[in-house]
Order: structure tokens, then sequence, then C-alpha cells
């Protein structure tokens, strides 16, 4: 993702837009111009990740009624662990596909179904770990379907991001010194809990 925007300015559209995402987003990309999707504003979001963000619009995604947002407007759409809350996330994105431009890409990611059959764990390790996880998908199926939708796949599969394996010991190490209980998602990468897809609107 780094590397499709660079240093210049781009407009971006947060699927999920909790969980200081804005703040955490904007330090990485300064020159980003953020969007933000979800249902409740401050869902996790302080005053500064309010601040953050150029435009939010507060909606349920099931409905399918996206018409707040403009078409044909975004050069990035990221749909990060969204899905697996959604019974018709598949609906969903393209739905929100219509919103991206010519030559916009979308990033998404969910656990795949490698996910419900890893042990559970607090922090969720396991798909069932969390309640509100109703379906899985699978990156074979949704490249498929955007594909058909006029999308070019540029990359799919499972995560594995090796940065995050090596940090494995440190994160562990965190956790131990600050007497926290360890989370399953430290392992994510190592054991393939998340698929991905990275895409390209023709």
């Amino acid at each position: 993702m780094k590397k499709s925007f660079g240093g210049r300015p781009f407009i971006l559209l947060d699927i999920g837009a909790g969980n200081h995402s804005a703040t955490k987003t904007k330090r990485v990309f300064p020159l980003c111009v953020y969007h933000g999707v979800d249902m409740e504003r401050d869902y996790n979001n302080t005053d500064e990740d309010l601040a953050a963000m150029d435009e939010f619009y507060e909606m349920d995604l099931t409905q399918l009624s996206f018409s707040s947002i403009p078409n044909s407007y975004f050069d990035g759409i990221w749909m990060v662990h969204v899905i697996e809350h959604l019974y018709n996330g598949d609906e969903v994105i393209l739905g929100l596909l219509k919103k991206l431009k010519s030559g916009g890409k979308m990033y998404i990611e969910y656990p795949g179904e490698r996910s419900a059959h890893l042990p559970s764990m607090y922090g969720t390790l396991n798909f069932y770990d969390d309640p509100t996880h109703v379906r899985i998908y699978h990156h074979a199926v949704l490249a498929k379907m955007l594909e058909a939708a006029g999308c070019k796949i540029l990359r799919r599969g499972v995560r594995r991001n090796v940065w995050f394996i090596l940090a494995i010991p440190f994160r562990i190490g965190m956790y131990w010194v600050r007497g926290k209980r360890l989370q399953g998602n430290i392992f994510w990468d190592v054991l393939g809990f998340a698929e991905y897809l990275w895409v390209e609107k023709e």
C-alpha cells in the first residue's frame, strides 16, 4: 500500500473507521484525505481521531445504501476485518466498488477458512472466538467476483507479513513486561489467520 501511494496526496475511504484508525492512517500517510465509514462515529475514537477525519459516514453497511458516499471519487478503499461481521459482505464490496475511481485500488482483509481450524485464544485466534463473526469468505471466490466486476487482482492469498512474524518474540516480551495477557493476533501471520485481496479497478 505504501508503494502504491508513495508521498503523493490521495483520497481514502476507510470502511471500519473505529479504533483510532484515522490518526494511525494519517501518521503513515500525512497527505491522505481521510473519509471514514462506521456504524458509530465515536466507536473507540477520541476527539483527536475525529478531528483527523475529513469526512465521516455513519451507516449500517448491510443495508447497501451508499448514496451519501460520492461515486468514482476515491483513490483507495480499505476494508480491514469488516466483512466477516457482515452476512452480505460480498454485496457490500460490490456496492462500495462504485465509489472507487478508475485505476483506484481496494484492499480487503478478513479471517480466512484456515482461521476456523486454529486453536482458541484470547483476542481472537480462531474465527469463532469473536461472537460477532457471522460468515467465512475465501479469496478465490471474492477474486472471481471482483474480476467479473471489472477489477484486476494485483495480489491475493494468506497474509504472511514477515516483519510481524519476526516481531513475535519482541511483542510477547512486551506483554510479559507489562503484565498483560497475550492476544491471539500476535500469531496471526505465522499461523495464517487472515486472507487478503489487493485489487485495482479498471
